[in-house]
């Protein structure tokens, strides 16, 4: 029973290391995926936005990673100075428990 688990285990084994292998051999060898944004119908600032995906990943992804934190700025505070002209005052309150 134990040299029947033996060999169930190294079957399992060999078949998950080489299982990419042989799906890559069926599927003639696996060809690169190529991934583009479709400019065909944007205008603006989305086709530049578009083709900069296109062109650079690397500028793309730099480039959206300066965007997102300045965006969360820019909403921080214009969402402080709406909330301080409808009478909400975080700056400067009570704490409630004592």
């Amino acid at each position: 029973m134990k040299q029947r688990l033996q060999r169930l285990w190294w079957a399992t084994l060999g078949l998950i290391l080489f299982a990419p292998s042989l799906s890559l051999a069926a599927g003639g060898g696996g060809a690169p995926i190529v991934i583009v944004a479709d400019t065909r119908k944007l205008d603006g600032i989305m086709t530049w936005w578009a083709n900069l995906y296109n062109e650079s990943h690397v500028q793309f992804a730099v480039l959206t990673i300066i965007i997102i934190p300045v965006t969360g700025v820019i909403f921080g505070v214009l969402a402080d100075i709406v909330m301080g002209w409808i009478g909400i005052d975080l700056k400067s309150r009570e704490l409630a428990e004592h």
